[in-house]
């Protein structure tokens, strides 16, 4: 049994244990909906963009097993266990924290990523029902319309100076969307995508490397704690002899 400071430190890292085991079930239900949430915007980002969410997904699933071994290793006093989830807890670190990083740094990306898949689909609007199903979802989800604006769409081939439906907020009976009404989105996608996604991605990254860092401290008070059951069982071994 650990005594004084250390069973204070063994109860806070049971306290840490229960809340990486929410964050990682948090991890998990946020990857979920990233994955749901932007599976209709496929033809417009790179296959990169959804490791993220999937990544997210598995980290999660790793934190809340690495919280079980720490929970476990607090309440029983096991030695071996706390080492365990100390070392599992340090990869996640260095994982999350690079993930975090590296998340960062590719927002840089976005822009030549977008403008390169917004300009290729555009043209194909009217040609690939997946692509104009896209589209119809992004100009309705975002309130916006073409790639920088409602010209564009004349500009590919659309008559009359007509743009797809999704472009107006509401179309009058018998009618269609067109440059003229006074319900259409005035602003283009690429700006509002882009937008959401570097926001999504900043905020993403700063949770992850904000719990990389409180995962730290958990690493920190694991050791502590191992450290004093280890001495608890030479103590106990050398009044034994």
């Amino acid at each position: 049994m650990v005594s004084g400071g250390m069973a204070c430190v063994k109860y806070v890292l049971f306290f840490f244990n229960l809340i990486f085991a929410i964050t990682g079930i948090v991890f998990i239900s946020v990857g979920a909906v990233i994955l749901v949430a932007y599976s209709g915007y496929n033809n417009f980002v790179d296959s990169w963009f959804f490791a993220a969410p999937v990544l997210m997904i598995i980290v999660g699933v790793i934190v809340f097993l690495v919280s079980f071994f720490g929970c476990c290793g607090a309440v029983k006093e096991n030695h071996c266990m706390i080492i365990t989830f100390s070392v599992l807890l340090m990869l996640m670190f260095a994982l999350e924290l690079g993930a975090g990083i590296t998340g960062y740094m590719m927002r840089g990306e976005v822009g030549n990523m977008l403008e390169n898949r917004l300009n290729d689909t555009l043209r194909e609007y009217n040609t690939k029902e997946d692509v104009r199903r896209s589209w119809d979802i992004m100009q309705h989800d975002l309130q916006c319309c073409g790639m920088n604006g409602p010209a564009d769409w004349p500009k590919i081939g659309f008559p009359n100076n007509n743009v797809p439906d999704t472009c107006c907020n509401e179309i009058p009976a018998q009618s269609k969307c067109d440059l003229n009404s006074i319900h259409i989105h005035d602003e283009g996608c690429i700006g509002k995508l882009k937008s959401a996604i570097e926001n999504n991605a900043l905020i993403l990254g700063g949770v992850g490397i904000g719990i990389a860092l409180i995962q730290f401290i958990g690493v920190i008070f694991a050791c502590c704690l191992a450290r004093s059951i280890r001495r608890e069982y030479e103590t106990v071994e050398t009044t034994a002899h």
